[in-house]
């Protein structure tokens, strides 16, 4: 605060990667009267209400996952989030393997958050991520993004005020992730986490990563190299100095270090609405849109969790 007037900040929400923590942190048991779990919406409503005004959201953003699994991504590694594909679809996005009593629960966070005024914003054939690299990239105010997803680390960037609030350990236990953070957790800049994501591999994406090249190695060379196309420079150098094992590990996985870094950095320059035309501006909802929150949240059995968020926006002036 500055006097009585607040620092606009913006929030970008990985919503998917939330829903999920509260369909898993909220007892299933809470349910609608006609037996259709709604934990989900409730944890969903209570995160966004709690980091909104714990961290001084003027402008949020519920980054979508328009597709989830990107054809052009799987193109180029095919393993890529394969283990989590419940039906493959010729033409379209595979279907994800959701949980029946979670997937039920996602055309009722989205009604809520659009009855609240809160944007949600994807893109055809990208994934939330892609949507969160844009905005923190390009957004002229300081930036939190909200996810469980490590990946995200390569958007911090101190000089432009974009941090990352980690989920990981749990909403009694997140973790503001600056400069500072990434280098002391990986000793890699954040700057250079794609690239070591990219040598590292990582199992959760289907990434099989560099054999023989784990994180200690990875975040040396990087260290040594700056980036990923130099020690690949390096690597074709025989003068350079490379040892000789790291050549060879190079060499062995040379095809998927080819395409590695487009699957693993995040897309940054797609076309999306400014947060103006996305109604990113967080404010309290008007009358017809609050009592109809209020009836949903008698008939969904949403208990105080949408008066929580209902008061949260009436404070994000």
């Amino acid at each position: 605060m500055q006097g009585s007037v607040m620092l606009h900040r913006l929030m970008l929400l990985d919503t998917a990667s939330l829903y999920f923590r509260a369909f898993f942190g909220v007892p299933d048991s809470i349910r609608r009267a006609d037996g259709t779990p709604v934990n989900a919406v409730r944890g969903l409503l209570d995160m966004i209400a709690r980091l909104a005004i714990d961290y001084g959201a003027t402008h949020l953003v519920a980054c979508w996952d328009d597709d989830w699994r990107p054809q052009w991504r799987v193109d180029l590694i095919p393993t890529y989030k394969s283990h989590r594909v419940a039906e493959a679809v010729e033409g379209a996005p595979d279907v994800e393997m959701v949980p029946d009593a979670l997937q039920v629960q996602v055309p009722m966070i989205r009604r809520v958050l659009g009855l609240a005024g809160i944007a949600v914003v994807g893109a055809a054939g990208h994934e939330a991520d892609d949507v969160i690299g844009t905005y923190a990239s390009h957004a002229k105010l300081p930036v939190d993004v909200v996810t469980g997803d490590r990946d995200l680390f390569q958007v911090v960037n101190d000089a432009r005020e974009v941090r990352v609030i980690y989920t990981a350990r749990g909403m009694k236990n997140l973790e503001i992730v600056t400069d500072a953070v990434v280098v002391g957790k990986y000793r890699v800049l954040p700057g250079q986490y794609a690239d070591f994501a990219t040598l590292r591999g990582d199992a959760s994406d289907g990434l099989p990563g560099v054999a023989g090249i784990g994180e200690k190695t990875a975040a040396s060379l990087l260290a040594a190299y700056g980036t990923l196309d130099a020690l690949l420079a390096a690597a074709a150098d025989p003068g350079s100095g490379l040892a000789a094992p790291v050549r060879s590990k190079l060499a062995a996985s040379a095809d998927y270090l080819a395409v590695a870094p487009v699957v693993v950095n995040v897309v940054r320059d797609l076309a999306l609405p400014t947060l103006e035309e996305s109604g990113a501006r967080l404010r309290p909802v008007d009358d017809d849109s609050r009592r109809e929150l209020e009836r949903l949240a008698t008939d969904w059995n949403l208990g105080g969790s949408m008066k929580r968020l209902l008061d949260a926006l009436e404070l994000c002036l």
